[in-house]
Protein backbone atom coordinates (compact mmCIF):
# COMPACT_ATOMS: atom_id res chain seq x y z
CA UNK A 1 0.00 0.00 0.00
CA UNK A 2 1.31 3.50 -0.71
CA UNK A 3 0.62 5.62 1.82
CA UNK A 4 -0.51 9.24 0.36
CA UNK A 5 -0.07 12.72 2.13
CA UNK A 6 -2.10 15.61 1.41
CA UNK A 7 -0.58 19.20 2.08
CA UNK A 8 -1.57 21.71 -0.32
CA UNK A 9 0.01 23.93 -2.64
CA UNK A 10 -1.10 24.61 -6.51
CA UNK A 11 -2.21 20.91 -7.08
CA UNK A 12 -5.47 21.29 -4.92
CA UNK A 13 -5.70 25.23 -5.75
CA UNK A 14 -9.47 26.20 -6.76
CA UNK A 15 -10.14 29.24 -9.03
CA UNK A 16 -12.89 32.00 -7.67
CA UNK A 17 -14.13 33.29 -10.53
CA UNK A 18 -15.71 36.22 -8.95
CA UNK A 19 -12.50 37.60 -7.30
CA UNK A 20 -9.96 35.78 -9.56
CA UNK A 21 -8.13 34.02 -6.71
CA UNK A 22 -6.92 30.72 -6.02
CA UNK A 23 -8.35 29.38 -2.95
CA UNK A 24 -8.28 26.01 -1.25
CA UNK A 25 -11.49 23.77 -0.82
CA UNK A 26 -10.68 20.36 -0.74
CA UNK A 27 -8.09 18.02 -2.13
CA UNK A 28 -8.54 16.71 -5.81
CA UNK A 29 -6.33 13.74 -5.28
CA UNK A 30 -8.87 11.00 -4.85
CA UNK A 31 -10.57 12.08 -8.39
CA UNK A 32 -7.42 12.17 -9.99
CA UNK A 33 -6.89 8.90 -9.01
CA UNK A 34 -9.72 7.65 -10.01
CA UNK A 35 -9.73 9.41 -13.34
CA UNK A 36 -6.27 7.82 -13.76
CA UNK A 37 -7.97 4.17 -13.07
CA UNK A 38 -5.27 3.86 -10.76
CA UNK A 39 -5.22 -0.09 -9.46
CA UNK A 40 -2.19 0.54 -6.56
CA UNK A 41 -3.98 0.12 -2.95
CA UNK A 42 -3.62 3.89 -1.99
CA UNK A 43 -4.60 5.53 2.21
CA UNK A 44 -4.84 9.08 1.00
CA UNK A 45 -5.19 11.66 4.10
CA UNK A 46 -5.32 15.42 4.48
CA UNK A 47 -2.85 16.75 6.61
CA UNK A 48 -3.08 20.40 5.81
CA UNK A 49 -4.11 22.64 2.84
CA UNK A 50 -1.10 25.31 2.79
CA UNK A 51 0.52 26.77 0.36
CA UNK A 52 4.10 26.20 0.47
CA UNK A 53 5.18 29.70 0.75
CA UNK A 54 3.27 29.75 4.15
CA UNK A 55 4.72 26.01 5.60
CA UNK A 56 5.98 26.45 8.83
CA UNK A 57 8.07 24.23 10.88
CA UNK A 58 5.45 23.34 12.71
CA UNK A 59 3.65 21.99 9.64
CA UNK A 60 7.04 20.18 8.70
CA UNK A 61 6.99 18.52 12.10
CA UNK A 62 3.30 17.61 11.54
CA UNK A 63 4.68 15.92 7.34
CA UNK A 64 7.68 14.06 10.01
CA UNK A 65 5.13 12.64 12.74
CA UNK A 66 3.01 11.09 9.86
CA UNK A 67 5.50 9.62 7.99
CA UNK A 68 7.41 8.10 10.90
CA UNK A 69 3.99 6.95 12.16
CA UNK A 70 2.82 5.63 8.82
CA UNK A 71 2.59 1.79 8.12
CA UNK A 72 3.57 1.89 4.75
CA UNK A 73 7.13 2.11 3.67
CA UNK A 74 5.67 3.88 0.51
CA UNK A 75 4.76 7.32 0.64
CA UNK A 76 4.04 9.74 -1.71
CA UNK A 77 3.17 13.94 -0.65
CA UNK A 78 1.92 16.48 -2.59
CA UNK A 79 3.63 19.92 -1.97
CA UNK A 80 3.46 22.91 -2.95
CA UNK A 81 6.59 23.71 -5.55
CA UNK A 82 7.87 26.74 -3.52
CA UNK A 83 9.55 25.04 -0.52
CA UNK A 84 9.57 21.17 -1.70
CA UNK A 85 13.22 21.21 -1.61
CA UNK A 86 12.90 22.93 1.92
CA UNK A 87 10.34 19.56 3.31
CA UNK A 88 12.73 17.01 1.29
CA UNK A 89 15.52 18.41 3.03
CA UNK A 90 13.91 18.45 6.71
CA UNK A 91 12.66 15.08 6.27
CA UNK A 92 16.26 13.67 5.04
CA UNK A 93 17.63 15.10 7.87
CA UNK A 94 15.01 13.88 9.65
CA UNK A 95 16.95 10.23 9.16
CA UNK A 96 13.22 8.12 8.84
CA UNK A 97 14.78 4.85 7.84
CA UNK A 98 12.97 2.36 6.01
CA UNK A 99 10.78 4.34 3.93
CA UNK A 100 10.78 5.64 0.25
CA UNK A 101 9.03 9.17 0.44
CA UNK A 102 8.70 11.31 -3.40
CA UNK A 103 7.24 14.44 -2.67
CA UNK A 104 5.29 16.07 -6.10
CA UNK A 105 3.46 19.23 -7.17
CA UNK A 106 2.27 21.03 -9.70
CA UNK A 107 2.72 24.65 -11.27
CA UNK A 108 -0.84 25.21 -12.60
CA UNK A 109 -3.77 23.52 -10.36
CA UNK A 110 -5.58 20.35 -11.23
CA UNK A 111 -8.67 22.76 -11.22
CA UNK A 112 -7.37 24.19 -14.46
CA UNK A 113 -8.38 20.67 -16.08
CA UNK A 114 -5.75 19.37 -19.19
CA UNK A 115 -3.45 22.49 -18.90
CA UNK A 116 -2.66 21.02 -15.42
CA UNK A 117 0.71 19.11 -15.18
CA UNK A 118 -0.55 17.64 -11.77
CA UNK A 119 -1.53 14.85 -13.36
CA UNK A 120 1.67 14.00 -15.00
CA UNK A 121 3.42 14.85 -12.16
CA UNK A 122 1.26 12.48 -9.98
CA UNK A 123 1.79 9.57 -12.06
CA UNK A 124 5.63 9.93 -12.02
CA UNK A 125 5.49 9.84 -8.15
CA UNK A 126 3.38 7.11 -8.06
CA UNK A 127 5.56 5.20 -10.11
CA UNK A 128 9.19 6.36 -8.52
CA UNK A 129 7.27 5.52 -5.08
CA UNK A 130 7.08 1.87 -5.89
CA UNK A 131 10.38 1.17 -7.20
CA UNK A 132 13.13 3.34 -5.57
CA UNK A 133 14.85 2.42 -2.57
CA UNK A 134 14.16 4.16 0.91
CA UNK A 135 15.52 7.84 0.86
CA UNK A 136 13.50 11.31 -0.01
CA UNK A 137 13.19 12.05 -3.60
CA UNK A 138 11.61 14.90 -5.70
CA UNK A 139 9.34 14.15 -8.79
CA UNK A 140 8.84 16.93 -10.77
CA UNK A 141 8.36 17.46 -15.00
CA UNK A 142 8.66 13.81 -15.37
CA UNK A 143 11.73 13.48 -13.54
CA UNK A 144 13.26 12.03 -10.02
CA UNK A 145 15.46 13.94 -8.01
CA UNK A 146 17.99 12.91 -5.10
CA UNK A 147 16.45 15.20 -2.30
CA UNK A 148 19.94 17.01 -2.02
CA UNK A 149 20.45 17.08 -5.75
CA UNK A 150 17.97 19.51 -7.01
CA UNK A 151 16.13 22.85 -7.61
CA UNK A 152 13.31 24.91 -8.99
CA UNK A 153 15.01 27.36 -11.34
CA UNK A 154 12.14 30.43 -11.03
CA UNK A 155 13.02 31.62 -14.25
CA UNK A 156 11.76 28.54 -16.34
CA UNK A 157 9.10 27.08 -13.66
CA UNK A 158 11.27 23.92 -14.32
CA UNK A 159 12.90 21.43 -11.42
CA UNK A 160 16.51 20.80 -12.52
CA UNK A 161 19.77 18.83 -11.27
CA UNK A 162 22.27 21.23 -9.10
CA UNK A 163 25.24 21.92 -11.32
Amino acid sequence: MVQVFVTGGTFDKDYNFITGKLYFKDSHLKAMFERGRCKVELDVKTLMMVDSLEMTEADRQIVEHNCRRADSSQILITHGTDRMVHTARYLAEANIEGKTIVLTGAMIPYAFGSSSDGFFNLGTALAMVQILPAGVYIAMNGRCFNWDNVRKNTETGFFEELD
